[in-house]
């Protein structure tokens, strides 16, 4: 048996030392930055704000700071890894494939582009939701070109789904990069933070945005934890216990163009979480999805948060792209996965 497929660890205890390392970043994240404030501030705050205290903030600076800008942050933060790492956790049960994420076969740049073409042209015929409805739409193109194409002979080939994502992710930059060249001062500078990948922008509105499109996809995917479960066996071993395996991996892209284009309509392109995340999950509980995804949307939330702690801090006072910090970590274990990959199936053929 593969080491993977065992489980090795409680998954009970795994689940509660994530959620304790989700706390401990949101309380780091909440109480660190330019301008520090202490745990008990942040804790008036939050009771002030939604009318469970009264009286004045003894720090009107910090109690600004930290509901305006520090809590849309983290809480965006959580949704957008808690998105992205179940988003990967599908797509590599549903494919069979260790190397399927949404940034890497195409379907972040896909959600991204759409994303651009509405920032520039500023058409909104849906209002505050006409961009995560772009995202969408756009992320589910790509998936279905990718998965479309990579299917031969009944089953998904791991080399042509790479292939096909790199092709994506540069058509998709050069459109993004046409976009800029004709983008006002304003949607340049929107473009931009989104191409690198930022939570700099993070508001209560967009929480409120992100949040059900995020608990849409996460509730899906955990409903299709059994599915999945088949699926990871193979085409073949999912249809002779009666999986429709076609209408199957259609709800997976549904799903997963949800995930995606949540995340990136309000964060960017932020590489490498749903590839990392699952990885790390399996190793510890084994590959059953009723541990992997709800294990996997905390962990995905304690690497973004956390990244973003790093992003804000690591160059002060300046601020590193969230993309560009979690591309410099994923992008070694990327490469460690796929020659492990081809090792261990004794070529690409």
């Amino acid at each position: 048996m593969n080491k993977e497929a065992r489980a090795t660890v409680d998954p009970k205890i795994v689940g509660l030392v994530l959620l304790l390392l989700l706390l401990t970043t949101i309380v780091i994240s909440a109480i660190v930055g330019a301008y520090d404030v202490s745990p008990s501030e942040v804790v008036r705050t939050i009771l002030r704000r939604t009318n469970l205290m009264g009286g004045s903030p003894s720090d009107p600076v910090a109690d600004e700071l930290i509901w305006y800008v520090r809590l849309p942050r983290i809480v965006l933060g959580v949704l957008v890894g808690a998105s992205l790492a179940t988003a990967g956790a599908v797509m590599q049960g549903a494919f069979a494939n260790p190397l399927s994420e949404p940034g890497i076969v195409g379907v972040s740049s896909g959600a991204m582009a759409a994303a651009a073409l509405q920032i520039v042209t500023g058409f909104a015929p849906f209002g505050i939701w006409t961009l995560p409805v772009a995202a969408f739409i756009g992320g589910l193109i790509a998936v279905a070109v990718v998965y479309s194409t990579a299917r031969f002979d009944g089953r998904t080939e791991v080399l042509t789904l790479i292939l096909m994502g790199v092709a994506l992710n540069a058509i998709a930059g050069a459109f993004i990069g046409l976009l800029a060249y004709v983008a006002d001062d304003s949607s340049l500078r929107s473009l931009t933070s989104w191409t690198l990948g930022s939570l700099s922008q993070s508001t209560w509105e967009k929480v409120c945005i992100v949040a059900p499109t995020a608990a849409i996809g996460i509730i899906g995917a955990i409903c299709l934890s059994r599915t999945l479960d088949l699926l990871s066996l193979g085409d073949r071993a999912a249809r002779h216990v009666g999986v429709n395996v076609e209408r199957a991996r259609i709800q997976v892209l549904l799903v997963v163009a949800i995930l995606a284009g949540s995340a990136v309509a309000v964060s960017g392109i932020v590489l490498f979480v749903g590839l990392l995340v699952p990885h790390v999950v399996r190793l510890f509980v084994g590959p059953r999805h009723k541990y992997v995804l709800p294990l996997s949307v905390l962990f995905g939330s304690v690497v973004v948060a956390l990244s973003d702690v790093l992003a804000r801090n690591i160059v002060e006072p300046s601020e590193l792209p969230l993309g560009v910090l979690t591309s410099i970590i994923g992008a070694p274990v990327f490469i460690w996965q796929l020659r492990r990959l081809r090792s261990r199936q004794g070529g690409w053929a």
